[in-house]
């Protein structure tokens, strides 16, 4: 069974950075996209960006588009989120997900989640 573990959230200001990781136990790693969402309280889980499995192709939400950056390194299993610039409305947690036969916006898309990693930025 694939398990995703996410890790790297914390509490930071407005205007601080934070990389988030997200490391992967399965076999097959390197042949599927892997994308990250968030969840904010009392919202619904939404898209945040998407890497495929070459890393050659990325997708981003508008809301993050030019701040936040999705990163992979097929060799240690690992996806990576650095996100410059954060917002108090950046506050929620952020899940990683994978498993996906390319970089969708699609949750549904996502055969694995990991289990979140909170973020808070304050104002």
């Amino acid at each position: 069974q694939v398990q995703l573990v996410e890790s790297g959230g914390g509490v930071v200001q407005a205007g601080a950075s934070l990389r988030l990781s997200c490391a992967d136990s399965g076999r097959t790693f390197s042949s599927h996209a892997m994308g990250w969402f968030r969840q904010a309280p009392g919202k619904e889980r939404d898209f945040v960006a998407a890497i495929s499995w070459s890393g050659e192709s990325t997708e981003y939400a508008d809301s993050v588009k030019g701040r936040f950056t999705i990163s992979r390194d097929n060799a240690k299993n690992m996806v990576y989120l650095q996100m410059n610039s954060l917002k108090p409305e950046d506050t929620a947690v952020y899940y990683c997900a994978g498993r996906a036969p390319y970089a969708s916006r699609v949750s549904h898309d996502y055969r694995d989640w990991g289990q979140g990693t909170q973020v808070t930025v304050s104002s």
